[in-house]
């Protein structure tokens, strides 16, 4: 990932293999976290760390989805304050990314903390079940700020941030929730999730508008899935006087490999999409901007 030029790497931890308990963080997890950030000083790489995955449902703990939302936030906190104390002295820390696309939307009765599902992964998950009287952003407040306080009884510098739905690009009237006023208080930066689609560059342009509230913005996630590289590029292009910093895949083969091997259409697909990083990147690499990868969404 260094060698293709970046200088950030996100990586997604899970709660499975972070919390052996409610009240128990995994030691040993931590331990290979400490590792990982010794590891990337070394390499000159900084890392996004999103924390709380649910995204294989099968490896979910049966205990964690049985809580009730303010158990499961008790967790959620001891999960970023083990976290943050593992990892507050590194300065290869980039940020803290709370919770990949948290949603604030009930399910009192089927009780489905990770609803639909992106292949066999389920990427996206509720803060709550039961609104019980409360709004959208009193819950998303409440929740940012819960998680923001556990992460700062350790580590008082990282910058934290939220990565989201652009919710703007489905539905153009569309507010920010985490990046309202009174949620994004105490988040340093925005993060956002775009996939333009063919042919409508401009509306995800538009929709990218819709976040500049004053704070840095970083395309957390991109890549050519429902577009050309050649619309993604013109997307990059056109979010520079908004974005700070853009950040796609790798899925751990290298270019080379990608060449030697007849793969599938995906593998075609993820091959155009490491050449025109490795072009790209010089070219908007500066001082103040993070380019990344995520390696294989785990």
């Amino acid at each position: 990932m260094k060698q293709l030029g970046a200088n950030t790497v996100r990586i997604h931890l899970q709660v499975s293999r972070f919390m052996n308990s409610p009240e128990e963080a995994n030691q040993d997890s931590l331990a290979q976290l400490a590792r990982l950030w010794a590891l990337a000083e070394k390499t000159g790489l900084h890392l996004d760390i999103t924390g709380l995955g649910c995204y294989d449902r099968k490896d979910v703990p049966s205990w964690y989805n049985a809580l009730n939302e303010g158990q499961r936030w008790d967790v959620q906190a001891r999960f970023w304050e083990a976290v943050a104390e593992t990892c507050r002295h590194s300065p290869a820390v980039f940020c803290y990314d709370l919770m990949n696309e948290p949603v604030v939307t009930e399910d009192k009765e089927g009780r489905d903390w990770t609803p639909g599902a992106f292949g066999d992964r389920y990427f996206v998950q509720r803060l709550t079940l039961d609104f019980a009287g409360r709004t959208p952003v009193q819950l998303a407040e409440a929740w940012v700020n819960r998680l923001v306080a556990a992460i700062r009884k350790h580590d008082p510098a990282h910058l934290v941030t939220v990565g989201a739905i652009p919710w703007a690009l489905t539905w153009p009237q569309a507010k920010p929730l985490f990046y309202a006023k009174p949620v994004s208080r105490n988040l340093d930066f925005v993060s956002l999730h775009f996939y333009p689609r063919k042919a409508e560059v401009s509306q995800a342009l538009k929709a990218l508008a819709v976040y500049d509230i004053g704070k840095p913005i970083v395309i957390e996630e991109m890549f050519p899935l429902s577009c050309s590289v050649a619309e993604l590029d013109q997307f990059l292009d056109g979010s520079k006087p908004l974005a700070v910093g853009w950040i796609g895949f790798y899925w751990g083969k290298t270019i080379a490999e990608y060449k030697r091997e007849k793969g599938s259409i995906a593998d075609a697909l993820t091959f155009d999409w490491l050449e025109y990083f490795v072009r790209k990147t010089p070219a908007i690499l500066g001082p103040q901007a993070a380019s990344g990868v995520t390696p294989n969404g785990e």
